[in-house]
């Protein structure tokens, strides 16, 4: 197949017997839940743009393993170039969703894991580079989509894994077994997990040794025997609910999905293990993952936040203050900030280097400062949005009441902004703006900026460790002409005197 279509994906997922609860109820047809579509549709986007002319270039790529057409969410990045290309495809998936599209994850996830099991193998005589590359084919034969999955609930973060009273709290090996392993545990804030075909599992933190039953990576089906998904909880969610809901949705066709995915005794076969207590490649594969998912930010969030400029541009026409100098610098400086992102995006991506293995790893360093930026400048964006928007975006009265015979009359009236625009057509951008500042798609832009791909201190932990302080130093003191070897002698010599 190389390439599903957009209705092939649908169909595809009809038929996984995914277990997922919503609202207390297990759910017998997730595909077409009211709350759960959009985020399919977002997923549903990276298939139909890499079916167009005019974006196969971004949307796919020639596969190293097979020489076959695959869409760029299964590729190894093979080049600069290859890094390059997916920051500009996730900022066009941005543009075209208004949202996270949850299928980047899956992507950093692949190469992170190519890497880091030629370099286990390389080290220990293992055969999980073998296992992954025939998994990886299989994927990308499929088109699938697959949840990369690394944060466990984590419990008391002061202990290590090992140390935790329940031992549960980090997905771990319960037994191991001639043919496989058996897990136990849960995978949290999972994005896309229930629009996925497969998850592929990683360790969440560096591991050392008493740890090893949790240093473990492997890919599994999303309806395997054991697994079941909990949906998690968006502000606004209910309103896509509600009879004929359309406007007060704000984005009414695209949305994220986060979920809590349980892993309760569940099976895998020794080829689909990538790691099983190799504790000092935890690490390792962590910090790659890392590094891939935070130079995505640089793309994704960008998108988003081109379309939330825009939105607050039309507010702004709507409003009737589009010429006021202050909306102008506003809009501005929104620009600048967005633009910065894009920069350590495309930056750290040009930077990237060959692995042993053959892919191509981005600069750690500017990555991380990539993702540093976007824990900061989203949230600034956002408050100039609603800046620009004015109240209204929070105090307008419902959908139901326009609709209402008698008031909503008067809420036409007193709701009109400029007279030629019609009164709907600026609800529906102050929706639009909500939805995206305060709403469902926030998971998507303003707190997933703060907290996915590692909180704002693991960013500023890799900083610290990419930033070759004392290669700086040196080179202070070189023009400062300090010879620290020079005064050392003279101390010795004074010393002998």
């Amino acid at each position: 197949m190389a390439l599903m279509t957009k209705e092939q994906y649908l169909d595809s997922l009809r038929k996984l017997d995914i277990k997922v609860y919503v609202f207390g109820e297990l759910i017998k047809n997730f595909v077409d839940h009211p709350i759960i579509r959009p985020s399919i549709n977002s997923v549903a986007m990276t298939y139909e743009l890499a079916q167009h002319p005019e974006y196969k270039e971004l949307m796919t790529a020639t596969s190293n393993l097979t020489g076959k057409k695959v869409n760029r969410f299964t590729h190894l990045h093979q080049s600069a170039d290859d890094l390059v290309k997916k920051v500009k495809m996730l900022r066009l998936l941005g543009q075209k969703t208004g949202s996270c599209f949850q299928r980047c994850v899956g992507m950093d996830s692949f190469n992170a894991v190519y890497s880091t099991t030629y370099e286990t193998d390389e080290k220990y005589g293992t055969n999980y580079h073998e296992n992954f590359k025939k998994y990886l084919e299989y994927v990308q034969e499929k088109d699938l989509v697959v949840d990369g999955a690394m944060t466990d609930p984590k419990g008391d973060r002061g202990l290590s894994p090992s140390k935790q009273a329940d031992p549960d709290l980090f997905l771990h090996v319960v037994e191991q077994r001639e043919d496989g392993i058996v897990v136990r545990g849960a995978k949290a804030h999972q994005t896309g997990a229930i629009n996925s075909h497969e998850h592929l599992i990683m360790p969440t933190i560096a591991m050392k040794e008493g740890d090893e039953a949790y240093a473990v990576s492997f890919a599994i089906p999303s309806d395997a025997k054991g697994i079941y998904m909990i949906y998690g909880r968006q502000s606004c969610d209910t309103r896509k609910l509600e009879e004929d809901a359309d406007v007060d949705v704000g984005n009414k066709e695209f949305g994220g999905q986060e979920a809590l995915v349980v892993f309760d005794n569940v099976f895998i076969p020794n080829d689909r293990i990538f790691l099983n207590g190799e504790v000092e490649f935890a690490g390792m594969l962590v910090e790659r993952f890392a590094g891939y998912h935070r130079q995505s930010y640089g793309g994704c969030k960008v998108g988003v936040g081109d379309v939330l400029i825009g939105a607050a541009a039309v507010a702004a026409d709507f409003n009737g203050a589009a010429k006021a100098s202050h909306v102008k610098d506003k809009l501005i400086e929104m620009t600048h900030l967005n633009e910065t992102l894009y920069c350590c995006g495309i930056a750290c991506s040009a930077e990237g280097y060959k692995t042993k293995a053959g892919n191509y790893q981005i600069d750690l360093l500017l990555a991380n400062v990539c993702k540093q930026n976007v824990t900061r400048f989203p949230y600034e964006i956002t408050r100039l949005a609603e800046d620009i928007a004015g109240g209204l975006m929070v105090t307008m009265p419902s959908e139901k009441d326009f609709k209402h015979p008698e008031i909503g009359p008067i809420c036409e009236k007193y709701f009109k902004g400029v007279n030629v625009v019609p009164t709907e057509h600026r609800m529906r951008i102050l929706r639009l703006i909500e939805n995206m500042t305060l709403g469902t798609a926030a998971v998507g832009y303003r707190t997933e900026s703060m907290h996915g791909a590692g909180s704002p201190q693991a960013q500023r932990i890799m900083i610290a460790r990419q930033g070759n302080l004392p290669h700086k130093k040196e080179l202070a003191k070189k023009l400062a002409r300090i010879d620290e070897e020079a005064i050392a002698k003279r101390e010795a010599a004074a010393a002998q005197k």
